[in-house]
């Protein structure tokens, strides 16, 4: 047996002190969409937002639904909404927020499963790296340098190949 190992790089910041300038402004975006979130019954809201190669920024946050799988989370919105308007322009940053009405989210707040998929098969059909940045209220931020770093072991469109 042969043991198999990877690692997951990014940057662990103390605040958005040690972001750029683009990276504060797409933060703020994000943090502006998470404030108009839909989330009646966990309390917890969601911002991300996206720039586009050509500059453009898209914007999407969580949506609640009384009938629980049918919401969708802010990424998929983001990127979903991104596909939809701007196809064929590649998605180069990523920030997203989140906070909850029930307590203080002190550390970065990263992507489900489901959207780290979706952001990864972006990004493999792009062939291009989606810098991102994870925060919560407050506290420390997480840059990371493609979303291949939050899913190592992915599903991709080879695996259904005959």
């Amino acid at each position: 047996m042969e043991r198999y190992k990877q690692e997951i790089h990014g940057q662990l910041l103390d605040g958005p002190s040690e972001l750029t300038d683009p990276e504060r402004n797409l933060l703020r975006l994000a943090r502006e969409a998470m404030d108009r979130a839909y989330a009646p019954y966990s309390g917890f809201r969601v911002g991300a937002a996206l720039r586009m190669a050509d500059g453009a920024i898209v914007t999407g946050n969580n949506q609640e639904n009384a009938a629980f799988p049918s919401g969708l989370c802010a990424e998929r919105i983001a990127f979903f909404a991104a596909g939809s308007a701007y196809p064929g322009v590649a998605i180069t940053d990523l920030a997203i927020v989140a906070s909850s009405e029930n307590f203080s989210v002190e550390h970065p707040v990263a992507p489900c499963g489901a959207c780290r998929q979706v952001m990864l098969e972006y990004e493999l059909n792009q062939d291009l790296a989606i810098r991102m940045i994870f925060s919560g209220d407050k506290g420390r931020i997480i840059r990371m340098e493609g979303a291949h770093h939050l899913l190592p072991l992915f599903f991709h469109e080879v695996s259904l190949r005959r």
